[in-house]
């Protein structure tokens, strides 16, 4: 068979690639066996998308899974600070090497290649996507039960790339308490949608605060309508994260993987 020119008008081939033309799916690296992959994304920024990645990879870790996190938040990586990651990932002929976590979780972001992490990245939207496709198909990373995809904000590049170039088992939306919010959810769901990628479930952040005098569950951000979008948009499973300060400060010293709370239980669940 001669070396393949990407034209199926004038090959008799019954490739894969002919089967299904317009598939724009990429492979993983030759060394790579990847199981299930799943997105995380939001309709906008500071909802806590980064840390619900990494809570879900440090769930799957606990459970015995061999799991990775792919930070395709180019422009603002922050899943190696949440796990105290501050080295720089390495690369040979055969491609690149995520770093571990100190219990095994692998992770590969831009911030690991960077020469100083608190360089910016000034890159147009195009380049951008490029790297996050490379992040799937150059890194090695080894047999994975389990990788989290950690995406930007919104509906732009990056998460169109993904969506069209990564095989994703589902996404996570992410969320905060306020009306705009769930706006900017159905967003999400529908760009889901269009893509034919199941929505497996939704986060709420920031979604009250439990004294800890009394016990109490205060909503600081105003009462949660968070059930009544998820059965609107047909969303199957909802999760509440807290206001923790223990939680922040955690992701801030690098130790999330220490992290103590079962509130996203029943959502990994779903996703198994």
């Amino acid at each position: 068979m001669s070396e393949c020119t990407h034209d199926c008008s004038s090959c008799g081939e019954n490739c894969a690639s002919r089967q299904n033309p317009g598939s724009m799916l990429e492979k993983p690296h030759e060394l790579s066996e990847i199981r299930r992959v799943i997105g995380v994304v939001s309709g906008k920024g500071g909802v806590g998308k980064s840390m619900v990645t990494s809570l879900l990879a440090v769930l799957a870790n606990r459970a015995g899974m061999s799991t990775a996190i792919l930070d395709a938040d180019i422009t603002g990586p922050s899943i190696p600070r949440a796990f105290g990651l501050h080295g720089q990932a390495t690369a040979d002929e055969m491609g690149m090497y995520p770093l571990r976590t100190k219990t095994g979780i692998r992770v590969m972001s831009v911030n690991l290649l960077l020469q100083n992490e608190t360089d910016p990245v000034v890159w147009r939207g195009p380049v951008i996507a490029g790297c996050v496709k490379q992040f799937w198909t150059d890194v090695i990373w080894g047999k994975t039960d389990l990788m989290f995809i950690d995406m930007p904000p919104g509906t732009g590049d990056v998460p169109l790339t993904v969506f069209q170039s990564v095989p994703l088992d589902g996404i996570i939306i992410v969320t905060s308490p306020q009306e705009l919010v769930s706006m900017v959810v159905e967003k999400a769901v529908k760009m889901a949608k269009l893509m034919n990628i199941p929505v497996l479930g939704l986060v709420e952040n920031f979604s009250y605060f439990q004294c800890p005098d009394c016990g109490g569950q205060h909503a600081i951000y105003g009462e949660s309508h968070v059930e009544e979008t998820a059965k609107r948009l047909e969303i199957p499973t909802v999760a509440k994260l807290p206001i923790d300060p223990k939680l922040a400060a955690a992701c801030d010293a690098g130790t999330i993987e220490l992290f103590e709370g079962t509130w996203l239980n029943g959502l990994f669940d779903t996703i198994l």
